[in-house]
């Protein structure tokens, strides 16, 4: 089975949506992005979420003090750390026993575990963009539990699944009527799109 990780909730709805729609992990922006939320309203939703299904912290180029304090003030059981954060970061946050995710664009060592971190998520060239991207130049690199991003959404993330040979995808734009507003039924496509891919 395909890992599936939905990004970027913001509201109860579609945080009930994907729980009950099968997804693995969910993503609460709290970094600059039109998907941002509060550390506090990230705990609300986090609430929400049983104990199967992964709560994520998603930071872009903060330091380590500030994500640990965002961290802990939601509640979330994992970190990600998108971009060019140094090796330092995730060292710097492992005595927190959360699950640490590195999210970078393909020019990056794609070594699941290469910084320590447990999960490896792969995203476009321009992460945010919801541009699709040649999925295919990663499937040879990537190694690990690695998650592809970047551009996915319900009508191509079959033949993503097929090119790239990931072992779990991540959407936050494929899901949306616009930026920052998810749609349910989006979510419920695209997770029983993955689900009949793998």
């Amino acid at each position: 089975m395909v890992y599936v990780k939905i990004c970027g909730l913001s509201e109860p709805e579609h945080v009930t949506t994907a729980v009950e729609a099968g997804a693995d992990a969910i993503g609460f922006v709290m970094t600059r992005s039109p998907r941002r939320i509060a550390p506090e309203r990230a705990a609300e939703l986090a609430a929400l979420v049983p104990a199967h299904v992964l709560t994520v912290g998603v930071f872009r180029g903060e330091d380590p003090d500030t994500v640990r304090a965002a961290a802990l003030a939601s509640g979330v059981r994992a970190i990600q750390l998108h971009g060019k954060h140094p090796h330092g970061d995730f060292t710097a946050l492992k005595d927190l026993g959360l699950r640490l995710i590195r999210a970078v664009d393909a020019e990056a060592d794609l070594r699941c575990g290469a910084y320590d971190e447990d999960l490896l998520l792969v995203d476009a060239p321009h992460a945010g963009s919801g541009q699709a991207w040649d999925w295919a130049a990663v499937r040879a690199r990537a190694s690990g539990q690695w998650l592809l991003a970047g551009g996915l959404s319900p009508s191509n993330v079959t033949e993503a699944i097929a090119a790239a040979a990931p072992w779990g995808v991540d959407v936050s734009s494929g899901v949306e009527t616009s930026p920052g507003v998810k749609d349910s039924a989006l979510i419920r496509a695209f997770l029983e799109t993955v689900r009949r891919a793998g």
